[in-house]
């Protein structure tokens, strides 16, 4: 089995996944960037005008001996809200669905039998829209975008959005947190 296995993940603002996921064990690295448009190489700027069809998303670099994409996506839907396809909170738009972006059948099944549980759990009064896609291209988002939580915590959307969002994360997976 290989050591390094990839999840492509979009919920919201990436600041806030990437601060939850760089938290959880097994996880090697966390990109933020865009994805699942049109455009090669957006801006920051041109996907929050909706013009490219990209997402908002993470790459989660991770080891599956560790941790494995069930856990992964365990993780995913319970730090974002998968009844909203294009919102999360205050972000509107696009950019900012809900979607799974998978890299190969395996991912792509075990996507929709994550999902299938969850429904019959009925967690949500609204139904999952959460897009599942397969990958193409991921773009790395500008500099200041990488590990923007951990060196912008004082900032009022990181207080607002970030930190709840990173301390239910705290509370719910206290046990799978890197020591």
């Amino acid at each position: 089995m290989s050591t390094k296995q990839i999840a492509t993940l979009a919920g919201g603002c990436f600041w806030c996944l990437e601060a939850v996921f760089d938290e959880l064990a097994g996880v090697n690295s966390v990109e933020s960037g865009y994805t699942g448009g049109h455009v090669v190489n957006p801006t920051y700027r041109q996907v929050c005008s909706e013009i490219t069809g990209h997402a908002e998303a993470v790459q989660v670099t991770f080891d599956p001996s560790i941790i494995t994409y069930k856990d992964i996506l365990s993780v995913f839907f319970t730090i974002h809200d998968p009844t909203q396809l294009n919102r999360q909170g205050n972000d509107v738009g696009s950019s900012y669905r809900s979607a799974v972006f998978y890299h190969d059948d395996e991912q792509k099944a075990i996507v929709a039998e994550v999902i299938q549980e969850l429904s019959t759990l009925k967690l949500w009064s609204d139904p999952i829209v959460t897009q599942v896609v397969p990958f193409d291209r991921f773009y790395m988002a500008e500099d200041y975008h990488q590990e923007y939580f951990a060196n912008n915590s004082s900032q009022p959307y990181c207080q607002v959005v970030v930190a709840p969002k990173v301390a239910k994360f705290r509370k719910k997976f206290f046990d799978r947190l890197k020591k």
